[in-house]
């Protein structure tokens, strides 16, 4: 069997952003990896110090995703996938939803769960260096809040401006994800300042909010990688809203010369864009030559639309 499928290239300057973007995920991996242990040896008996640590072993989940689905989105086309692996990013944005949902649907029932029974944190006193010092433990713990929160934010603003122009969701969520990491740190924070002024019950609260933080996060994402699994048009990473393309592409297809009347449809595969440009010629030429003329200019109009399909027809249904 012949697989026909094309080979796509990203423009040069976005495969530049496309590496930054790979290398920021790497260090996000790097730094959330020495959070999750730092928030793992500070966290003792709070509720709401445990749902931020486990906040931050989920947000591995997305930029793992995103790495997975580099590797294998260009892999060549195969007779079993002839065309190609171009929705792995969209398969490695839904399970990273998935995953964020389910996982903040349990952290929200943890936290009810000890509020229901009355849990009781204990933020003991302990001596550094001899019994020169005696420090609270909830500091320790606040000290480990705000190192889990600078890298990420700084990383996180950072991806968020090279995801909408790579046209990548699942970098855009996970941005998303660590540039609303201080939120989780102001909501831990408080629930141990509460815990220090007797109110045993701020710390569960705390850790429900955090989970509902978790919860926001993760039924957006299903919502958008549904949508795209679904085939939808074009959106916009940012909004969510339609982008408009197919409209652009008939307005410039229906100026040239050999065309009569034209139809679009266009759906969503990962960061690229494919569909079917439905034609009437408005001549008996070289159809053949006419298609490739077609074909060359409907692909020039954005760097995103890619293994475009045009079908001559005799007439349209609209």
């Amino acid at each position: 069997m012949t697989v026909l499928a094309e080979r796509y290239k990203l423009p040069e300057e976005k495969q530049d952003k496309l590496q930054r973007a790979i290398r920021l995920e790497w260090l996000t991996i790097f730094f959330l990896i020495t959070i999750t242990i730092v928030m793992y040896l500070a966290m003792g008996s709070s509720q709401a110090m445990k749902t931020a640590w486990v906040e931050d072993v989920l947000s591995l989940i997305p930029p793992i995703s995103f790495l997975v689905a580099m590797r294998y989105r260009n892999n060549p086309p195969t007779d079993r996938f002839p065309y190609g692996f171009r929705r792995a990013p969209l398969l490695s944005f839904m399970v990273a939803a998935v995953a964020i949902l389910v996982l903040g649907l349990y952290l929200l029932y943890d936290a009810g769960k000890a509020l229901l029974e009355q849990h009781h944190p204990t933020l003991a006193h302990f001596h550094l260096f001899g019994n020169s010092w005696d420090i609270w433990s909830g500091w320790v713990m606040i000290a480990a809040l705000i190192y889990s929160v600078i890298p990420p934010v700084i990383l996180g603003r950072m991806k968020l401006r090279l995801a909408p122009g790579l046209q990548e969701k699942t970098l855009f969520a996970d941005a998303n994800m660590n540039k609303a990491d201080w939120m989780t740190a102001v909501a831990a924070g408080l629930g141990i300042v509460g815990v220090g002024f007797g109110f045993w019950w701020a710390d569960s609260v705390a850790a429900a909010v955090i989970s509902l933080d978790v919860i926001k996060d993760g039924v957006t994402n299903v919502k958008r990688a549904t949508s795209d699994l679904l085939g939808q048009s074009p959106t916009d990473v940012k909004s969510g809203k339609q982008l408009g393309l197919a409209d652009k592409l008939s307005e410039e297809l229906g100026a040239l010369q050999e065309v009569q009347d034209v139809g679009v449809r266009l759906r969503e595969e990962g960061h690229v864009f494919s569909g079917e440009v439905f034609v009437v010629l408005s001549s008996s030429g070289d159809t053949a030559r006419q298609v490739e003329h077609i074909r060359e200019r409907a692909t020039a109009l954005d760097w995103r639309l890619h293994n475009l399909t045009v079908m001559p027809v005799t007439t349209l249904e609209k």
